[in-house]
């Protein structure tokens, strides 16, 4: 058996024994990033007119949007994984469905879930702005939980859920039947305006998406990643088994 060597860079590791009457100090893994450098983050890649003015439509109604951050991460993931079929819980404006599909395939097509349909007809003056062309999305009107069960088994490649956070847990039930194997499934407000990581919260909405985030961690057919853009995003990939 060939035994390969390991090279580690970068390591502030020592072989040496610190010697007994040294005071050793611990080393921090991380230093909490500053405010600065988090704004400095969400708005790395930065938001074209098309963009900014669906996020115009958004404030007008009084629907909160991903941020530019969020946003491009969703674009990030569609493009990684080529998406071509994707669906959207909460329409809104379009501000991340504009984003989705700009990650995605040329050929794909994102099918887009909301309760308003008005919100639903500014997200296509939206989409027509930015010159998508009309083949490449549907938008049904409805609530979230009434329409995926008529969506086709294992065919998409994402599923973005940014609706009733009560209803993440059932999201997350519709998404692994909906996903292809090495699809991906991802929650908006995942941090809930810093709520989630302060136990004393206990609202429904916050403990929803709580036991949401306990469930993909341990969930056996999931690999998840908590990213803290934003308001938060929660990603898991569905992992292949060989029953697929």
């Amino acid at each position: 058996m060939r035994v390969f060597p390991v090279v580690v860079l970068g390591s502030s590791c020592s072989a040496r024994t610190p010697s007994p009457d040294r005071e050793v100090r611990a080393i921090p893994t991380t230093t909490p990033l500053s405010a600065q450098s988090l704004a400095y983050a969400e708005d790395f890649v930065s938001e074209d007119e098309a963009l900014q003015a669906a996020r115009a439509r958004a404030e007008e109604v009084g629907v909160v949007p991903v941020g530019s951050g969020a946003g491009a991460t969703l674009r990030f993931l569609t493009a990684c994984t080529e998406a071509r079929a994707v669906v959207e819980i909460g329409t809104g404006t379009g501000v991340s469905g504009l984003w989705l599909l700009r990650g995605m395939r040329a050929d794909g097509v994102l099918t887009s879930v909301d309760t308003e349909a008005e919100h639903q007809r500014l997200a296509k003056q939206t989409f027509a702005e930015a010159g998508v062309a009309s083949n490449r999305f549907r938008l049904i009107p409805g609530a979230a939980l009434d329409v995926l069960p008529r969506l086709t088994d294992g065919h998409y490649d994402l599923v973005f859920c940014d609706g009733d956070k009560r209803e993440y847990a059932d999201y997350l039930a519709a998404a692994l039947r909906l996903l292809r194997p090495g699809g991906l499934v991802v929650f908006d407000n995942a941090l809930w305006h810093d709520r989630v990581a302060d136990p004393a919260q206990r609202d429904e909405e916050t403990v929803a998406i709580r036991e949401l985030g306990r469930t993909v961690r341990d969930h056996e057919d999931l690999l998840p990643v908590l990213l803290p853009v934003g308001d938060g995003l929660l990603a898991a990939k569905k992992v292949w088994s060989p029953e697929d």
